[in-house]
């Protein structure tokens, strides 16, 4: 009997049920052109082996509230997307030089061990990394056209690909351009909107109202609902990624604060700082060998500015617009339940 799709824990162990095998089956092709290429195959694997599964979970629930009955070649065409995910994780890390993810060594960290005898080695380990995130997305291309959904429906949602590749490399370049730059709330939004916002919430829900058949209306009802969530989604990361405890993130405290990343955090605080505190800021901002004292007085100078309840205020406010825009929408009872718990499952969380 097919696990009940409400139910969250049922729809993410049908994806894991997709993606597991396909990756390892696409793992063992590549690794057996050369047994050279053993270790970076099983880095894909390692990529792909964790995960919220909520790109896959709005994608099913962009299908099913046009109207469409649960399917088995949706949820393959909804799992397609979490290697896109992958690929993302991989690269972005790499971008950020992030040595953690799940608790574990980063692609571009643990393919050090595949590499220490050569030249050059650690430039190697992150060009292979940047592989790795290469294969993963062209894994997702050939996933989603072979899900088993007919050709017509998939024609209807193959341009929006291009606009999620568009859209998710725009906001990670918009990421780097504003890295170190002065904090700015506005510019800070805009790099979440595009590096994040859109390829969790709206684009999944986007495609598998597309695949669905869904109108206009229901679609410009699907961003209403999934641009504002998406911001949330990431303003809740961005405080993990400061104030979460990391044996639940899986990720250092420090990645942010050390990068000078334009998170919506940090410019909440620059936004309300004094001349005093933002020197401050500038002393321990961008320090690659910040110390745990370090780390600690810029939370606490947060803190006492009390930017974490700033960015609260801004993701409560974000949730109930999305959920505003999803009372408006006509769909159907089980559907307007599941995309409600989604919402509070991807903002209301501690990892």
């Amino acid at each position: 009997m097919t696990p009940d799709p409400r139910e969250p824990a049922s729809l993410k162990v049908r994806v894991e049920k997709v993606l597991h095998p396909f990756v390892a089956r696409e793992a063992d092709l590549f690794a057996a052109i050369d047994p050279a290429l053993a270790p970076v195959a099983a880095q894909v694997e390692a990529v792909v082996a964790d995960g919220k599964r909520l790109r896959a979970a709005f994608c099913y629930w962009g299908w099913r509230a046009a109207g469409q009955p649960d399917s088995d070649a949706l949820v393959r065409a909804a799992a397609s997307l979490e290697l896109i995910h992958a690929a993302a994780v991989v690269h972005d890390d790499l971008i950020d030089d992030s040595a953690l993810r799940h608790g574990r060594p980063t692609a571009h960290i643990a393919l050090r061990g595949a590499v220490r005898r050569r030249p050059r080695s650690v430039a190697a380990a992150r060009s292979l990394a940047m592989l790795v995130g290469d294969l993963l997305m062209g894994m997702a291309g050939q996933l989603f056209t072979t899900s088993g959904l007919p050709a017509a429906y998939l024609g209807r949602a193959r341009p929006l690909w291009t606009v999620l590749g568009r859209e998710l490399i725009a906001g990670e370049c918009l990421e780097i351009l504003r890295t170190g730059a002065e904090p700015d709330t506005a510019a800070s939004l805009k790099v979440i909107r595009y590096k994040t916002a859109k390829y969790t919430v709206e684009q999944p829900l986007l495609i598998g109202g597309a695949l669905a058949g869904a109108g206009a209306r229901l679609c410009e009802g699907y961003s209403a609902y999934g641009l504002p969530l998406g911001e949330a989604f990431q303003l809740r990361d961005d405080l993990l990624g400061l104030f979460g405890d990391p044996g639940r993130t899986g990720k250092a405290n420090a990645d942010d604060v050390c990068g000078h990343r334009p998170t919506a955090l940090l410019a909440e605080t620059w936004r309300v700082a004094g001349d005093d505190d933002r020197d401050r800021l500038r002393s321990l901002l961008g320090r690659r060998d910040l110390d745990e004292d370090g780390l600690n007085a810029v939370r606490a100078v947060m803190r006492r500015l009390k930017t974490p309840g700033l960015v609260e205020g801004m993701i409560s406010a974000r949730v109930d617009e999305a959920l505003a825009a999803l009372h408006e929408l006509d769909v159907p009872p089980r559907a307007a339940e599941a995309l409600t718990a989604l919402a509070t499952s991807a903002t209301v969380r501690m990892s």
